[in-house]
């Protein structure tokens, strides 16, 4: 930056939140990005988002109201911003969202539930630390049933391909056919780590949906449909992810 609140496209457009700096690149030459009412040339180009108007396809990215969002993510949605398949991607529920915002983390394709979206790059990382152990509820469906000893093993940890997980809230809820539906709570965000813990104790997820993070609750909203978190909500995020570092 040559002055205060000067970055280059591309990097103003990553802190945003909108993409990372190939894909902005990647969309400078594509004529997508316009800059003051022109299309821009050079993701190169420096560029204020407080004092210009940057847009892509033709939405205004902003640099001052923090946005934070809660999805219902369904089954069958990439948490991605484009994918070379043409596959459903979560975006296609948040067109209607009020400026850029990029997804908090991420569900994989074959699980629903609660997904945070935020242009604030802080509470993003905040959310997403490793070292911040704030806790995520799933409910599962596995086949074949798993009894409880298995159920017991999940919580207090089992060994992985990188390393033993930390001890779970598990809550068995019950069984049905060759299913078993159980609730775990994690305070870890490994890749796939809830089927992976399953698969550890000869079982497999069938169906997976996250229905909190800290203390938020993805409650009664409806599936495909998100929600402008209110500023208490974030305030109790921030905190409770604050209060799982110290732990």
């Amino acid at each position: 930056m040559t002055r205060e609140g000067l970055r280059t496209l591309d990097r103003a457009l990553s802190k945003a939140g909108v993409c990372s700096r190939t894909q902005a690149a990647a969309w400078v030459r594509s004529g997508r990005v316009t800059v003051n009412g022109r299309v821009a040339q050079d993701a190169d180009e420096h560029c204020n988002l407080e004092r210009d108007d940057v847009r892509v396809d033709g939405r205004r990215v902003g640099a001052n109201a923090l946005v934070h969002l809660i999805l219902h993510k369904p089954r069958g949605y990439l948490t991605t911003r484009d994918d070379p398949k043409g596959r459903l991607t979560v975006y296609a529920l948040m067109e209607d969202a009020p400026t850029w915002v990029a997804p908090v983390g991420r569900l994989d394709g074959d699980t629903s539930g609660l997904l945070l979206f935020t242009n604030d790059t802080a509470f993003s990382e905040l959310m997403t630390n490793p070292g911040s152990h704030l806790e995520k509820s799933y409910v599962v469906t596995a086949r074949p049933r798993i009894d409880d000893v298995a159920l017991e093993r999940l919580a207090r940890g089992v060994d992985l391909a990188d390393g033993p997980t930390r001890p779970a809230r598990v809550e068995k809820l019950g069984d049905r056919d060759k299913t078993t539906r159980f609730a775990i709570a994690i305070t870890e965000g490994r890749n796939r780590q809830v089927r992976r813990m399953v698969r550890a104790v000869g079982s497999k997820v069938v169906k997976l949906h996250r229905r909190s993070v800290g203390p938020l609750e993805l409650g009664e909203l409806e599936l495909g449909t998100w929600r402008a978190l209110t500023a208490h909500e974030v305030r109790d995020l921030v905190a409770a992810a604050r209060s799982a570092q110290s732990r």
